[in-house]
This record gives C-alpha cells, sequence and structure tokens, in this order.
C-alpha cells in the first residue's frame, strides 16, 4: 500500500473519530435491501433535521469508535453500514430512522451511541420512542405551570365562595 493511500485512511479515521467525540447521538444502521429512492429520502429527511448520514467502511468505523473511547461497537460494524452523526439532537436521529424503518422495513438499527456511550439496539429503540426536544420541553413547562395554576384555582374558589357568603 502506497504511502498516500495510508495517510488517506487515516484521515478518513481522524474525521470519523472526531465525529464520534462531538456528536450528541449516533445512530449506526443496515441498508441492505433499501432501493436508491428510500436511501435518497431518508438521507434529505435527515439533512432537515440536521443530522448528516455517511456510508463508511467498517474498518474505519472500528478504528475510530475505538479512537474516541467507544469499546464494544466492533458487533455493530458488520455487513454494509451506514452512520447518521447528530450534533445537537440526542433523540432526532433514532426517532427520525425508526420512523422511516416502518415504512421501509429493510432498514434496521444495529446500535449506536448516546452522549458518549455505546447504546444496545433496545436503547435506540428506546430512544426512538420518546418525545422530541420540543415536546419534552413542553411537558416541562406543563409540570412547571401546574402549582401555579392549583394555587390560581384555589383562589379563585375562595374569592368566589366569599362572595358567595356576603
Amino acid at each position: 500500500m502506497s504511502q498516500a493511500a495510508i495517510e488517506q485512511k487515516q484521515l478518513l479515521v481522524e474525521k470519523a473519530t472526531t465525529r464520534f467525540q462531538n456528536a450528541a447521538s449516533v445512530v449506526v444502521m443496515d441498508y441492505r435491501g433499501l432501493t436508491v429512492q428510500e436511501v435518497t429520502d431518508l438521507r434529505k429527511q435527515l439533512r432537515d433535521a440536521g443530522i448528516s448520514m455517511k456510508v463508511i467502511k467498517n474498518s474505519v468505523l472500528s478504528r475510530a469508535a475505538e479512537a474516541a473511547g467507544l469499546a464494544g461497537m466492533d458487533d455493530v460494524f458488520k455487513g454494509p453500514t451506514a452512520i447518521a452523526f447528530s450534533d445537537e439532537d440526542v433523540i432526532a436521529p433514532a426517532k427520525i430512522i425508526a420512523d422511516f424503518a416502518k415504512e421501509a422495513p429493510a432498514l434496521e438499527i444495529k446500535g449506536g451511541v448516546i452522549e458518549g456511550k455505546v447504546s444496545s439496539v433496545e436503547e435506540m429503540n428506546a430512544l426512538a420512542k420518546l418525545p422530541n426536544r420540543e415536546g419534552l420541553l413542553s411537558m416541562l413547562l406543563s409540570v412547571l405551570q401546574a402549582p401555579v395554576r392549583n394555587t390560581a384555582l384555589v383562589i379563585k374558589a375562595v374569592a368566589e365562595s366569599k362572595e358567595e357568603v356576603a
């Protein structure tokens, strides 16, 4: 192998290592059996959500994961592998891919990384079932507003009962 080819592979490993280290979440999937149109549609959905999807050689991914301190991922880097990196939203990649897999059953999540920790298929599927960031924020806001709302209702009820007495 020529020196230029070795340097090219090292550069690919370094880029992939950086992506693993900077990503909020990573989803590893088997895309075998998807049509070109399905892959294009999936890439578009991911890109619209700010997520990049790449097809990278398993040997490069294995070396990059190891360099990023993500031991135990060699099992997911077998067969045709595509990988989705999200730098901000932890839930979005798993959610988009799981939803897409309902329409295209050939797509299969093989595992991933959630905030720097290697995650199994089951964990990735559980993550996909969570509400998105806006949904979680809405739920939190509702919980925070409940005590204030309940206090306001009690004050209103007391005021109304005093009006009835008077």
